[in-house]
């Protein structure tokens, strides 16, 4: 890889393009393009901003990952998950839908660009693995009943607030005598139909003799009918006079971003959630794309994609609109529609242009309801509460970690949720790394190997004793293999010879290697010499020149082997 292509990944896929690729490509554009502006601006309202910056978030960024991005299919956008979390970080710092929310809003974007952008330049994707999959399924379970819930204000036609399942549910309550029936009456048929659409159109589609691949593709447009049907009939028979919330007008020019409202004070207090977002978007993003590499056999770079995620939010900013991430649903969209490289990500883009210029007043008379039944029907996926249940007999301490984000999301706060998953989550690896397994072990018969007493018949010889410690020495666990030695120690009366079998230690910090030094000197008290075996090479290059290693008792062993035959012939 040339240095070129390592900072524009676009032009290795470009030197290789060809006309049948960009056939290809036009037309899976052509096809995501429709089925993606109804979910864009749905995902808009989702986060209280207007429609048609759904319709902003899928020009630029599209295009910049697209260039930057490593993946050859992952498509960047508005997603659920990001639109939801935009919601709560803003609500506390203006009205949904005004100008002031609209330019924080824009200010999150580019904040969460920056901080991806750093993020690259530090080389921290690894902090990504900090939201372990347990904190991901939960954090995502609930989001996705928050997000349904939230919605379900726009299916009967009420107004409603809230951060959490609790104050949603308290707003609509306040709000029951609003209900306008004919919305509740167009959301049943929208949502039966989208579910219709979702179980049925494909087989169907199939028995009439399309291709498999054809089928699949066409079975997903459920929802672009259900906007074409619902709009026509809202709009031929007025049925907006009978209290039917409608998109309405959607400016059709370029965004104008609103600089007046950006404060050094707003950007200050955004710094939490613009990182949460970052981590969060990022994480999912890179699970998708990784997920599509694997089949294709192609390779993602992780810091690269920081990189092209970066972009895609900056651009987002400069756009005027709201935090984007690689999302599954769009990228799904994407590979059905037959996208083979990238140029689909551009090419949608310029046709989300083409759209916001010359096809908006076509979207008059959307219905919301129709926006927020296409929401929940594509969301209600996302939630896996067969998960638990798997999770908790594999493991329960994470099992507990998957329930705590659960329910701290459903019923406090997104953020809250996440913090609580990763408190959790570094919680439960201190307490297993400070408690690691340690064994005793011996010499299978007639072999070189080496297994715990307690779980093999093995050799043993009584004058020398092999412990194997089965985690890397640092401060949290250093004392308790120092109180497992001595106490093992006491309890032998002829020992003579303790190896320490570190095979599986990576890592030695300093609170261990003055553990490692007081138990040399408690067991020359005792006339137990102490050796060592299997130190691998790193290890040994930090141990090499220490007080330890110079003041030992006994001697370092290249192989376990090697030490139990030169012990017990002595």
């Amino acid at each position: 890889m040339n240095k070129l292509e390592k900072y524009l990944p676009a032009m290795a896929w470009i030197k290789e393009y060809s006309r049948d690729k960009l056939q290809a490509d036009t037309m899976a554009s052509f096809i995501a393009t429709i089925l993606l502006i109804p979910q864009s601006m749905g995902y808009a309202l989702l986060a209280g901003l207007p429609a048609v910056v759904g319709l902003y978030a899928g020009i630029i960024p599209s295009i910049l990952y697209s260039l930057f991005g490593t993946s050859r299919t992952l498509a960047v956008g508005p997603v659920a998950i990001t639109s939801m979390m935009t919601a709560t970080i803003l609500a506390p710092f203006a009205i949904a839908g005004s100008e002031h929310y609209v330019a924080i809003a824009i200010m999150l974007a580019f904040l969460s660009g920056i901080f991806l952008i750093l993020m690259s330049l530090l080389k921290m994707g690894f902090l990504s693995n900090l939201l372990s999959h347990p904190v991901i399924s939960g954090f995502i379970s609930a989001s996705a009943i928050l997000i349904a819930v939230g919605q379900f204000k726009h299916l009967i036609g009420v107004q409603a607030q809230g951060n959490n399942l609790i104050e949603l549910g308290k707003s609509m309550i306040l709000h029951i005598n609003d209900i306008n029936l004919p919305t509740v009456i167009l959301s049943i048929i929208s949502i039966f139909s989208l579910l219709l659409f979702k179980r049925h159109l494909t087989p169907m589609l199939s028995k009439l003799g399309l291709s498999e691949s054809t089928s699949n593709m066409l079975g997903k447009s459920g929802p672009v009918i259900v906007v074409i049907t619902t709009t026509s009939c809202v709009g031929a028979f007025s049925l907006d006079s009978l209290g039917i919330k409608i998109v309405g007008d959607i400016n059709n020019h370029l965004p104008i971003i609103p600089v007046e409202y950006f404060t050094l004070d707003n950007m200050i207090d955004l710094l939490p959630g613009a990182f949460l977002i970052s981590i969060v978007g990022f994480v999912g993003s890179v699970s998708v794309a990784q997920s599509f590499a694997a089949k294709r056999k192609q390779n993602i770079n992780p810091n690269q994609e920081l990189v092209g995620l970066g972009l895609a939010n900056l651009g987002a900013a400069f756009s005027g609109s709201f935090p984007v991430t690689g999302g599954f649903s769009r990228s799904v969209v994407n590979v059905s529609a037959g996208a083979t490289t990238p140029m689909a990500g551009i090419l949608t883009g310029l046709l989300m242009l083409f759209t916001l210029l010359f096809l908006t007043p076509l979207f008059y008379y959307l219905p919301t309801a129709v926006l927020a039944s296409c929401i929940i029907t594509s969301i209600l996926q996302l939630i896996d509460f067969k998960e638990f249940t798997r999770l908790y007999h594999f493991s329960k301490q994470e099992a507990v970690g998957l329930l705590a984000t659960f329910f701290v999301v459903l019923f406090i706060s997104m953020e809250t949720g996440i913090i609580v998953g990763v408190s959790l989550s570094l919680l439960f690896f201190l307490w297993h790394t400070s408690h690691p397994h340690i064994a005793v072990v011996g010499r299978l018969p007639g072999t070189e190997h080496f297994r715990n007493v307690k779980r093999f018949d093995v050799e043993t010889t009584p004058s020398v004793i092999t412990v194997r410690i089965d985690e890397n020495l640092f401060f949290a666990n250093a004392r308790v293999l120092e109180d497992y030695v001595l106490t093992l120690v006491s309890q032998h009366n002829d020992i003579k010879h303790l190896i320490l079998m570190c095979n599986a230690v990576n890592m030695i910090d300093a609170s261990a290697l003055a553990s490692l030094e007081a138990i040399d000197d408690r067991l020359k008290s005792a006339g137990v010499t102490l050796h060592f075996s299997e130190i691998k090479g790193p290890v040994m290059d930090k141990l090499t020149g220490s007080s330890l290693i110079k003041n030992l008792s006994g001697q370092v062993f290249l192989t376990q082997h090697q030490a139990t035959k030169s012990l017990t012939t002595k």
